[in-house]
């Protein structure tokens, strides 16, 4: 393979090419726990663990490993490395893991973790195939902290509650109250406003794009100022 470039690694896995917005997968954690700030973050890096563990583990044996097997071989490499995140959250974030719920051991079939061991790692070098994991799932958190703050915020008036689910007692004061006596708006917080709020940062992605597209057009096509008429001399039979 060609010498990775980082910086296209990063601009896919951030924007070009996010699992979330562009892709569209892993929608099923996305839109169930993004309820809250602090469950974003705790599926966010949940999600970059298991790819940096999963891409890195691929690589590694992607001489080794036989095509007819080759999938098998992935899917345990990423079910072993979940099953050391949950033991870990186990340890150290109980009552967040509780939350959780279901959602964490089916990172397993996320579809993003399997893509990007069978599309990148599995034909590229470690320190390639480590940085992608970790941008890729650096992109895929981005949007679920992001949906996150905006579920949290609309339906609760409030943003970083319970963060010392994750982060122990010295998080119990990080809650900010934006709004004095909100009413809790609950369309935010139940499943369709995941909906809504997905479909809308992807519009405002597509929108982004069009503008950036559009701009690039016209410096494209934009006419070069200053132009001179050149005097051709000589003798044209």
């Amino acid at each position: 393979m060609a010498e990775a470039n980082y910086k296209d690694l990063s601009v896919n896995g951030l924007w070009k090419n996010n699992p979330a917005l562009v892709q569209l997968l892993g929608l099923c954690p996305l839109l169930a726990v993004t309820g809250t700030v602090v469950n974003a973050i705790g599926l966010g890096l949940a999600t970059i663990g298991v790819l940096l563990t999963s891409n890195v583990a691929v690589s590694l044996i992607r001489n080794i490993v036989n095509d007819a097997v080759r999938l098998p071989a992935f899917v345990m490499i990423i079910a072993s490395a979940v099953t050391c995140i949950e033991l870990l959250m186990q340890a150290f974030a109980y009552e967040l893991y509780q939350i959780l719920g279901i959602f964490l051991p089916l990172i397993t079939t996320n579809c993003v973790i399997l893509g990007r061991a069978d599309a990148y790692a599995s034909k590229n070098s470690l320190a390639p195939a480590a940085y992608d994991g970790f941008i890729m799932g650096l992109g895929f958190s981005v949007v679920l902290v992001l949906l996150g703050a905006l579920r949290e915020l609309v339906g609760t008036g409030a943003l970083f509650a319970n963060m010392d689910l994750l982060f122990g007692p010295a998080a119990a004061d990080w809650k900010v109250v934006l709004v004095d006596d909100y009413q809790n708006f609950l369309l935010a917080i139940l499943p369709p406003g995941a909906f809504i709020f997905t479909g809308l940062l992807i519009a405002l992605k597509n929108l982004v794009d069009g503008q950036i597209k559009k701009h690039q057009d016209a410096r494209r096509t934009k006419p070069i100022k200053g132009a001179k008429r050149v005097r051709v001399t000589g003798t044209i039979s």
